[in-house]
């Protein structure tokens, strides 16, 4: 079969709900993926920030392969000898008594919402079903209908209705709007759900003091800061978590995608004891959350991050990927607009409106010459390798985004004659 053949039935079998690059991997290395022709690619996605220890990370796959042929599932209904040393070591990893586990990003947003709601009623003694969760404008939590009902992204939340109650929006990046949403909803707002860096809407990076304001202000007002880091969390950008870069501690810690290197779903949603100990037996579970894979795969992803450095490398690699974008942009282009981020979780912006082709175009031409990205927001262009990539091929993936931008700016406009490739018509999300 070649790779047409793979897209089609894909085309064929599979809903419509993603719109990929065309190229058909098949395996992947390090910071590397090779197509079905065998074609070598660099990853400059990462899974959406999933595979921050690289593709196929031996000593990660060897903890899955060895429990796998072990024991893989008991269910919560049972003990299992894998799940407390892993809960011990994720709570003394990052600082907290207690760990919910599940498996998704989503799994682990509901999981917290759940339990800022629950923690409201029976300790800050907010009346039932009166539980206000302060969120932010563009934010992307997840695919639920409780999540998308607190999106304003229209594509996600259109003809999925009705919504859920209880959400009150804000402008990120904002204290005074954070401000007056908790004195609006005075004593009835059990938490702020905040992304640190807000990844799906383009890489926007807050303010320095925005995320250690906001926690000042949940403290004032007696309600949760809730960290949503399943995309920037793990090293991606340039600390164990983002909310590092501003000694922040929130109350609940929501963790996914590098929790497991990207071999196993696992997430996590970490609290203390005052507000993990409010859920009791049947009150929230999961069939696989905790299984005994999860759990090895988990621990043996951590200590990789841990053991290779993986926060520093982020922060040493990210500095040197925008400082070479940055004197690209200042030079004069005309295409890229400006570059931001933390870390090795980057975007470019590209200057162009959001409905316009380019930034698709120019992912399909970086992929023709061996890169791989992807737009997000029409005109945004998303730049995260995994974290163990060496410097060497870091500056052979600017080359070719470099190349590529002044391709289609010496063409004029982004008007670079190509092989017809359908676009989305549509924003891309994870």
């Amino acid at each position: 079969m070649n790779q047409q053949d793979f897209i089609a039935l894909e085309d064929q079998y599979g809903a419509h709900n993603y719109h990929p690059l065309p190229v058909v991997l098949s395996r992947g290395q390090g910071a590397k993926v090779w197509d079905s022709d065998g074609k070598e690619y660099f990853d400059f996605l990462s899974a959406y920030s999933a595979v921050n220890q690289g593709h196929c990370h031996p000593k990660i796959v060897g903890a899955m392969v060895e429990q796998a042929q072990t024991l893989t599932l008991t269910s919560r209904a049972f003990y299992n000898d894998k799940l407390g040393p892993y809960e011990k070591f994720i709570c003394e990893y990052f600082g907290f008594d207690k760990v919910l586990p599940m498996n998704t990003g989503a799994e682990a947003v509901e999981t917290a919402i759940k339990l800022a709601r629950k923690w409201a009623y029976e300790v800050k003694g907010i009346p039932e079903n009166q539980a206000q969760i302060i969120v932010c404008e563009n934010n992307f939590h997840g695919r639920t209908t409780t999540i998308i009902s607190f999106s304003n992204d229209e594509n996600a939340r259109r003809s999925y209705g009705p919504y859920t109650d209880g959400f009150v929006r804000i402008a990120y990046d904002d204290l005074d709007a954070l401000k007056a949403a908790l004195e609006a909803n005075k004593g009835n707002v059990a938490g702020f759900l905040v992304e640190p860096i807000q990844g799906e809407a383009g890489v926007y990076v807050p303010s320095e003091g925005y995320l250690k304001g906001a926690k000042e202000l949940c403290e004032q007002h007696g309600a949760l800061f809730i960290a949503d880091e399943v995309q920037t969390g793990i090293s991606r950008t340039g600390k164990r978590l983002a909310v590092d870069h501003e000694d922040v501690k929130p109350d609940i810690l929501i963790l996914g995608k590098a929790i497991s290197g990207g071999v196993y779903p696992v997430s996590a949603v970490l609290a203390n004891d005052e507000v993990m100990n409010v859920i009791k037996p049947g009150q929230h579970g999961s069939t696989f959350g905790g299984n005994p894979v999860a759990a090895a795969v988990a621990v043996a992803a951590l200590t990789v991050a841990t053991e290779e450095n993986l926060a520093g490398r982020a922060e040493e690699l990210g500095q040197k990927f925008r400082a070479e974008i940055s004197r690209y942009i200042e030079s004069g282009s005309r295409i890229a607009k400006l570059v931001r981020g933390k870390g090795l979780l980057n975007a470019v912006v590209v200057n162009d409106h959001e409905e316009s082709e380019t930034a698709w175009n120019i992912c399909v031409r970086m992929a023709e010459r061996g890169l791989l990205a992807k737009p997000t927001h029409g005109n945004i262009i998303r730049f995260a390798p995994p974290l163990v990539i060496s410097e060497e091929d870091l500056m052979k993936g600017v080359n070719i985004i470099l190349e590529t931008l002044k391709e289609f700016e010496d063409a004029g406009e982004g008007d670079v004659p190509m092989q017809e490739v359908n676009h989305p018509d549509h924003v891309e999300q994870i």
